[in-house]
């Protein structure tokens, strides 16, 4: 038995090879036509343009005459009304003809065509010649022409002088109510006027002529030469009662065909379309296979890559970039075309730390990495700094040789914040527990230095009041031996002057006794946070108190004190002590601040003013304020400044100042600082005027 042989399939085996072969065919077809479309294209463009450039010119001529027409009908009016005379009007035509080169003749005739005025002599001398004659019967045939315009102003008349093929004589006429007024008539020069509209750019690629309905050449301006007749247009430049033809005519050649050099190419192209597909035939099966293993691998490896939250790079032996997944981009916000291939320094690397980098990428290179992480900052795109933790590894490839190192990179600014947010939780529990402490020693304090402050008031008074009664008793002595010539003094008698001196200073020495002792009071029944002793005061008589203890203060160290106070300022419901502890402290700090300038520099200044407030409660403000010129605030220092025990002073406690706007917040008010712009530094405070007690 005997099988048949299987047919021989022929077709399918020849396809592939005929198939490549049209293809061959089909494309240098299309090489063949796609430049002559392009030459036509080309022509195509180089005729649109230039009837858009014609156009543009032909705008510009309407333009222009356009502007002529209203200045000139404007200028006509005001002469008809009496605006100007017939000198000035005179004087502004021959000004508007010199601006306006176009312009040969400018002349106003009046209802009657009787010549008014002229831009120059010799067409008023001339106006009984021919051309008058002539220009009476343009105007007559004009004024018949346009008797049926019913407009204020109508649309002018322009004809052709016959005499001058050049010059175009337009009239503007000039109604009121339908009754003709009078008429401003214009000569133009057409080729002043084209020389003037086409720009130069235009006349080196065009010729431009101007033709008249006989197609005569009235004007032509063509700066690169003749045209080459190749692109031509023809444009209508329509006047009243006239039409003139604007022809343009390039001066560019037809778009040539580079015939070697694109056969040259379909050529040079079909041996790499040939040679291409050999390689092609050859490689395709072997390309499909790993193809199908790659897209797999690929995919997994994509999936892995976006479900990762960790940043990986890999670098090669050099330190060159080689690869970074995306949650590594969209950490440091740059993407992964900017960073791949790229060598040291890194656009993530911030400045400030490019010496620790380059330490860490010198051990990555000698081969010393440690193998734990280790925290470092990088940079965003934006700028912004940020840490983060990396762990180093090296990266070998399957022939067990290693290529370059595996980074992981984990974003710690969270846990940064969370560490940070701990911190000053503990900072603030401390804190409070300070304050806390240094609430139960204040009253403490207050406790045990009321009764030495008793004793010390209660001795200056005894001791004023045996001054006293010495005095009267030497008074009684000095009346019963006055008689005598011979008295002396008795030994255990104290000068009269002694014994008053003495009693200013024991009287001030009670006074600050009693000043001392209301502090403590007030400092006591603050930190208990109970009432103030708070109470109707005047701030003018506040400020007249404690002026000697600055200006006492400011003269030790050299420093001029000015004030600046509103001698109307209204009474406020506060605690005195407080306030003037508030006061005695800023100045305080402002004396310090100016240790160190210049003497001329050394000036304190104390405003107190009426201001608005927001609080419909308290619509007034007592504003205080108290300005140095020292050195001013640093920004570092700023951020604490109001801290509780935050001291730029060596033996500072660091209170003051918080406890000065405790104070002042405690009387509904607000102590806030600022630059001052002579220099230095201006804090103001502000004490809330109660209506409600001051009515009282």
């Amino acid at each position: 038995m005997t099988t048949k042989p299987a047919p021989t399939r022929t077709f399918p085996v020849a396809l592939p090879w005929m198939l490549p072969i049209l293809l061959v065919l089909l494309f240098l077809a299309v090489l063949i036509w796609l430049p002559w479309q392009a030459q036509r294209m080309e022509a195509n463009e180089r005729q649109e343009q230039l009837i858009a450039d014609t156009l543009w010119v032909e705008q510009a001529i309407q333009f222009q005459l356009k502007r002529n027409e209203e200045s000139l009908m404007a200028l006509s009016e005001d002469f008809v009304q009496n605006k100007i005379n017939h000198q000035a009007l005179i004087e502004r035509m021959r000004l508007y003809t010199n601006n306006n080169h176009e312009i040969q003749d400018l002349m106003l005739w009046d209802s009657q065509n009787k010549l008014i005025a002229a831009n120059s002599d010799n067409t008023l001398d001339n106006a009984a010649g021919s051309a008058q004659a002539e220009n009476r019967e343009l105007i007559r045939q004009a004024n018949l022409a346009s008797a049926l315009f019913t407009q204020k102003i109508q649309k002018p008349s322009c004809v052709k002088q016959p005499q001058n093929a050049g010059i175009v004589l337009c009239r503007f006429p000039l109604f009121r109510d339908q009754v003709y007024l009078a008429s401003m008539t214009v000569s133009y020069r057409l080729q002043t006027l084209l020389n003037e509209a086409v720009p130069w750019w235009f006349a080196q690629e065009h010729a431009i002529t101007l033709l008249d309905s006989e197609e005569k050449v009235l004007a032509k301006r063509a700066a690169g030469g003749p045209g080459k007749n190749i692109y031509t247009h023809n444009r209508a430049l329509e006047l009243p009662q006239l039409t003139l033809t604007l022809h343009t005519n390039s001066t560019k050649s037809a778009p040539k065909l580079l015939a070697n050099l694109l056969v040259l190419s379909v050529v040079l192209l079909s041996l790499g379309l040939v040679w291409s597909l050999i390689a092609l035939w050859r490689d395709i099966h072997r390309r499909m296979q790993a193809e199908g293993a790659l897209r797999k691998e690929a995919a997994f490896r994509a999936a892995m890559e976006n479900s990762l939250i960790t940043g990986l790079r890999a670098r090669d032996m050099e330190g060159r970039l080689t690869y970074v997944n995306p949650s590594f981009c969209k950490m440091i916000g740059f993407p992964a075309e900017d960073l791949v291939g790229k060598l040291p320094p890194m656009p993530y690397w911030a400045p400030e730390e490019r010496a620790e980098y380059e330490n860490r990428f010198a051990q990555i290179l000698t081969g010393t990495v440690q193998p734990e992480g280790f925290e470092i900052i990088y940079q965003r795109a934006n700028g912004e700094r940020f840490p983060v933790l990396i762990y180093e590894s090296p990266l070998v490839d399957e022939h067990g040789q290693q290529t370059g190192w595996m980074s992981s990179i984990l974003d710690v600014s969270e846990l940064k914040r969370a560490q940070e947010l701990t911190r000053q939780q503990e900072e603030k529990l401390h804190a409070n527990a300070r304050l806390a402490t240094m609430g139960e020693m204040a009253s403490m304090l207050a406790h045990e230095l009321n009764q030495p402050l008793a004793a010390i008031s209660s001795y200056t008074t005894g001791a004023l009041n045996i001054l006293q009664q010495e005095e009267g008793d030497a008074l009684s002595t000095s009346q019963s031996t006055q008689s005598t010539q011979s008295t002396q003094t008795s030994p255990n008698t104290i000068p009269k002057s002694v014994r008053q001196s003495l009693s200013e200073v024991l009287e001030k020495a009670k006074q600050q006794a009693q000043r001392a002792a209301q502090v403590i009071r007030s400092v006591h029944e603050f930190v208990k946070k109970r009432e103030a002793s708070r109470a109707l005061l005047s701030i003018n008589t506040l400020l007249q108190s404690v002026m000697p203890l600055i200006e006492l203060q400011a003269h030790n160290a050299h420093i001029h004190v000015h004030y600046q106070i509103d001698p109307d300022l209204p009474d406020v419901f506060a605690d005195k002590v407080l306030i003037e502890q508030v006061l005695l402290n800023l100045t305080r700090n402002a004396i310090e601040a100016m240790q160190e300038v210049t003497y001329p520099q050394r000036q304190l200044q104390i405003h107190a003013h009426l201001s608005k407030g927001n609080n419909p409660k308290y619509p007034q403000l007592v504003l205080i304020q108290v300005m140095d010129q020292g050195h001013g605030i640093a920004p570092e220092v700023a951020e604490k400044l109001f801290s509780p025990f935050f001291s730029t002073k060596a033996d500072g406690m660091g209170m003051g100042l918080s406890i000065c706007r405790t104070a002042i917040e405690f009387h509904g008010g607000s102590l806030k600082y600022r630059a001052n712009p002579a220099g230095g530094t201006v804090f103001e405070f502000t004490i809330p005027c109660d209506i409600s007690h001051t009515k009282k």
